[in-house]
Formats: C-alpha cells, structure tokens, sequence
C-alpha cells in the first residue's frame, strides 16, 4: 500500500534524525507521521489526535509562503498556540505540491547534514504522495462534479440523481485576493464535514456545502487560514430539492455579502423582500426611482431619508413613527410635507408610497 510505503519513509527519516516528522497535505491536514522523540508540541498532538493543526496555525503555515519555497525553511514558532518552530520542505512532483514535509527544530539546532537528509527524502515521499493524488484526485474530482450536476439548474444534469428535500450553505471570500482562498474554503468545509461523507465543492471564492453546516465556525475557519487578509461571508438556503436550496442560499449569500444587517451570515427564510430584490439583475436594480433620486440629493443630512423609512416601515403611522425616531409629531408632518414636495408624490397614495419603498429597499444593494 502507498500508505504504509510512505509510513515507512517518515519513520526512517525520524529515526535518522532523532526528531518527529510528520507529512501534511497542501491544506497542512495530517497525512502521516512517526513517533515522537518528546519533542511533541500542542498543535502537533491536535493534529494526530483530530487530523487538524486547526485553522490558526494553518493561517500560520501558510503565511509564511511554505508552498512557494524550493528546499527546506524555518516556520517561525507561535507561543499564543503552544507551537515550537518547524523546519518545513514542499513535497512536489513534477511541479504539482502534493504536500508539506515537517519537522519540529524549537532550538534550530538541525545540522546541514540533518537538512540534506531531509531534501533527500522529499523526492521519494513525493512520488509516493503522487500515485495517492492521482486515485484519491480522481474520486474527489468525481464525487464534486456529480454535486454540481446535483445542484445545477439544469433538468438534464440531475437526471438520474437523488435529490431529496435539501439544505445547502454556500461560503464566500470576498474583500480580498489570496492564493489560498481555496485552501482555506476547502479546510473548513472539510472540518464541517467531519464524521460524514464530504459533501462539498470549491469554485473559485465560493464553497458550496450540501446538508448544511456552522456557519459561524465555516467563516472563523476560513478568515483564520487566510489571516486577515480577507473577508467571508455565508448564505444558507433550505427548502425544497437541492438545486432550489442552492439558488437560494445563492441569493442569501449575496445578501450576506452586501447588507451589513446581517452580519456576514444570512438565511433565505430572514431576507424577507429582499429575497426578491436580490433576484433582479445588479444593472436593473441599480434603477432607483427619481423622485427618489431627487430626495436624496436635496437631503444631505438624511434625516428626511431616514423619517421616510421609518414612516413607510410603520405602515403610515404617524404615532408610531414619531415614538420610533423621538420627536414630536409636529416635526413628523413637517418633513413629511417636506418629502412629498422634493418628492412630487403624495405620501397619501399607495402607488407613490410602494414606490418610495420600493426605492428604499434596492438603496443599499446599489450603494458602495
């Protein structure tokens, strides 16, 4: 077995050097490793014991471009993780990382004989590493393409598929470019999956996850691999077959991504009308009504733009929407009378006040 063959390699490689090695996969997920030599710190016992280095020493590792280097280097220690310093070296063939070689140095003190021994045996663990990429790649590649198919729109793809009523979450980096945006969905989708049949795929800035998951923890787990560097956000659609909960964890994710009431996670079933809203094409919702238009340019403080929001949001009550902004309800008819002259509409009649509304609710989808 390629498994036991590899397995093989890191204990000799450990034995020759007197220290622990472990291999990880470009993800920086465990894949193998040898005995320890008490040099074992907390981030490497989480990892045998959960598979996972967790995200934020993921972060770590790959901020320091270990996947870019061409021989061994230092990953410098993080005390606030319990984390002692590594000697790293990329495991590639043929060009293709296929995975990250490790061993904890805390003093530094491997030699340059150490370090040619470790160069030495990158070349042999990574053909290795290549005949499982190549099979277990195969599977994967698989198992993502029939989800697509799954969730796709079209009845053509899905023929001959099960699709039950689902849950779908869909997780998007945004704010930002990172070379590991990919890694980082795919680390905290793989963590969300955890103890199930992975039910996931990765397309560009958006992890796609069938059944559902934390979305909290997906967001946390992704924002600390990449560090800061970038934003992101969930969606969550429910309902209906597959391909219906996609389009609308789709639409809930956009929701997630632009207003800021949700808090970088939104759920198809809180949007409300903006369900609808998020639908219309960006160039047609851009389209805001001029009488709209015209209160916002006169409006430069927003108070009228805020008293109209608040009087269209309360059903035309005038108590109510006095008590809701504290004023008096004198100051309310003022700039009510105010709205309907810069406006040209009457507040009175339900066509100009959907109108208004209407206008109100695309405003922040349009706005920077």
């Amino acid at each position: 077995m390629v498994e036991s063959e590899l397995q093989r390699k890191v204990d000799a490689l450990a034995g020759a050097l007197g220290r622990s090695v472990a291999i990880n996969d470009p993800s920086v997920r465990l894949l193998c490793a040898s005995r320890h030599f008490g040099d074992e710190d907390a981030v490497r016992v989480r990892a045998m014991l959960q598979r996972s280095a967790g995200s934020e020493a993921i972060g770590h590792i790959l901020a320091q471009g270990v996947t870019r280097w061409t021989g061994p280097g230092v990953i410098p220690p993080r005390p606030d993780l319990d984390m002692l310093a590594r000697v790293s070296m990329p495991l590639r063939w043929r060009g293709t990382l296929l995975g990250l070689l490790m061993v904890i140095d805390p003093d530094g003190s491997l030699t340059a004989a150490d370090l040619a021994a470790i160069k030495a045996a990158a070349e042999p663990m990574a053909a290795l590493l290549y005949r499982d990429f190549l099979v277990a790649d195969s599977e994967r590649a698989a198992r993502e393409d029939n989800l697509r198919k799954l969730l796709s729109g079209e009845p053509a793809d899905r023929a001959g598929l099960a699709h039950d009523s689902a849950t779908v979450l869909i997780a998007e980096v945004i704010d930002g470019e990172s070379a590991w945006t990919e890694v980082a969905l795919r680390t905290a989708l793989e963590a969300a999956t955890r103890g199930r049949e992975p039910s996931f795929y990765v397309s560009g800035h958006q992890g796609v996850l069938l059944g559902g998951g934390d979305p909290e923890m997906i967001v946390r787990q992704v924002q600390d691999v990449l560090g800061g560097s970038a934003r992101c956000v969930a969606g969550i659609g429910s309902g209906g077959r597959p391909w219906i909960a996609r389009d609308r964890a789709a639409t809930a994710v956009r929701a997630a991504a632009t207003l800021p009431r949700f808090g970088g996670i939104a759920r198809w079933e809180d949007l409300g009308a903006y369900a609808t809203l998020l639908q219309i094409p960006a160039p047609a919702r851009a389209q805001l009504p001029e009488p709209l238009l015209d209160l916002l340019a006169q409006d430069t403080s927003g108070r009228l733009v805020e008293t109209l929001a608040a009087y269209l949001d309360h059903a035309g009550s005038s108590l109510d929407t006095a008590a809701a902004l504290h004023i008096h309800r004198t100051s309310l008819y003022y700039r009510l009378h105010r709205i309907e002259e810069i406006t040209g509409l009457d507040l009175g009649d339900g066509e100009h006040r959907l109108t208004l509304h209407l206008g109100l609710r695309l405003l922040p989808l349009v706005r920077d």
